[in-house]
């Protein structure tokens, strides 16, 4: 069962509690990666079961990186997590090839929930 996560956020603290999550609920943390740009290096180099991604970053955003990554691995899981619970970048995000969407702030459980559902 892979279980191997990348985590993608702009911000430091957002990353550190998603591995804080994630590493509790028996994932390895693979990778961290500040904005889509790196995001789609470290996928290819990496290789991650899964790819936890904020929609709002510098450089390259949340929904261009996963439509990049998803033309590179069509099979790529990944779920989407933003302040924004706005329905449209929901709607965008699914559509653009993510597996699931989490509203920030975030519940463990809510994380754990989505990431079990994705890899299953």
């Amino acid at each position: 069962m892979g279980r191997k996560v990348l985590i993608v956020d702009d911000a430091a603290f957002m990353r550190m509690m998603l591995k804080d999550i994630l590493t509790k609920g028996g994932y390895e943390i693979i990778g961290e990666a500040e904005n889509g740009e790196v995001a789609i290096r470290k996928y290819e180099e990496l290789a991650p079961d899964l790819v936890i991604m904020d929609i709002t970053m510098p450089e390259m955003s949340g929904l261009e990186a996963v439509k990049r990554i998803r033309a590179l691995d069509s099979q790529a899981k990944i779920i989407m997590c933003s302040a924004m619970g706005q329905q449209s970048m929901v709607i965008e995000a699914i559509q653009s090839g993510a597996k699931d969407f989490v509203v920030k702030p975030f519940q463990a459980d809510r994380i754990l929930e989505a990431v079990a559902k994705v890899l299953k």
